[in-house]
């Protein structure tokens, strides 16, 4: 996988399609602006696609499970086996959150074991374990080799093509991995050239005093030791990352190249949508955030790629959750600008808003 090639070959938004959309929203019959972050989104969708209308009936969300070798430093509340229980139940159907809301809003559910302690043969889960114990305790080695970040990189990579070659609409990226709060906040700490863990780690799933300490703690001093080279996300995945990480950010260079929308979720999803962004300014036009996460390396990492999520749900589950209901939202943008009429379609007026400064 040459990364160099990829990013000459990923480029922004068709302007002259977004621009004829924005054109439409304001022929709509409606005051200007008035539904907000809905016209924005169909302008977005625009210039990925190159259409005024088109459709996201075709839903895919990838859940990249992984185990964190980070566990070992008491950075999680919950026992690291979860993730393999967890990957598990998403498989058996026994209707998790992320099954739940796939379902109800027709998202197609496929699930990846990118390095599960255990390992999992399920027909529904995909086997791309690159690590079969998960990656290595960041806190003593490095996460893992360049090599395998680079792999599971291109591992979300090509599940984006294959998004792409079945004709996906619209991509959303989760995950599932004890521990992996800890590797996002590395990751961005890393990214952004970040030092105070004050500003950028959070309790996660619900550390005590003590532990939430000890998280800190543990990631100043991996970061302190590895020194991560913020101009560099193999290095950064390398040595502070996860396999779930690594794999979403491929998924989201991948959306870019094969110009597919793609979604992001929470703390752990921002993180890979982050490295992505560094590696091309570029991806982040493909990028749509859904929900705000407590995370406060959520929040540095969005500011950075100055995006704005258009939900503040108190969500914290993971999974992607967030994805799904921001498809259906998108769905909805794109019913506005596809089946609304014009002013002229009915017969109706908008002279008022000439010499007003409202936009007509």
């Amino acid at each position: 996988m040459i990364l160099k090639e990829i990013s000459k070959k990923i480029t922004g938004l068709d302007a002259e399609a977004a621009e004829h959309a924005r054109n439409l929203q304001d022929d709509l019959v409606k005051p200007a602006g008035s539904l907000g972050v809905l016209e924005s989104i169909s302008i977005q969708m625009a210039g990925i696609t190159g259409r005024v209308k088109s459709s996201v009936e075709k839903r895919v969300h990838f859940v990249f499970g992984a185990d964190n070798g980070i566990c070992a430093e008491g950075v999680t509340a919950a026992p690291q086996y979860f993730t393999n229980f967890l990957m598990r139940g998403y498989a058996s159907g026994k209707k998790c959150g992320i099954n739940v809301l796939c379902e109800y809003n027709n998202v197609d559910l496929r699930l990846v074991d990118m390095g599960i302690i255990g390992g999992i043969e399920d027909p529904h889960i995909y086997d791309r374990r690159l690590m079969p114990n998960g990656t290595n305790n960041f806190y003593k080695e490095k996460a893992m080799s360049r090599e395998i970040a680079l792999k599971a990189i291109e591992v979300g990579f090509e599940f984006a093509k294959s998004a792409s070659s079945e004709g996906c609409d619209i991509i959303g990226a989760g995950e599932v991995g004890m521990g992996n709060t800890s590797t996002a906040a590395a990751c961005i700490m890393a990214a952004l050239g970040i030092n105070n863990t004050e500003k950028a780690v959070g309790r996660g799933g619900g550390l005590s005093d003590k532990a939430f300490e000890n998280k800190k703690r543990v990631i100043t001093g991996a970061l302190a030791m590895h020194k991560p080279d913020a101009d560099d996300i193999v290095d950064i995945l390398s040595k502070v990352g996860g396999l779930d990480i690594a794999a979403m950010t491929g998924l989201y260079i991948g959306a870019a190249y094969y110009r597919k929308p793609v979604i992001i979720d929470g703390v752990i999803s921002i993180a890979a949508a982050l490295l992505a962004y560094k590696f091309n300014p570029l991806t982040r036009e493909f990028m749509i955030p859904s929900h705000i996460s407590e995370e406060p390396a959520y929040k540095l990492a969005a500011e950075a790629m100055k995006l704005k999520p258009m939900l503040n749900l108190g969500m914290r589950l993971g999974e992607g959750t967030g994805c799904p209901i921001a498809m259906g939202i998108v769905g909805n943008a794109m019913a506005i600008i596809n089946n609304m009429s014009t002013f002229e379609e009915v017969n109706m007026d908008n002279k008022y808003r000439k010499g007003k400064g409202i936009k007509a």
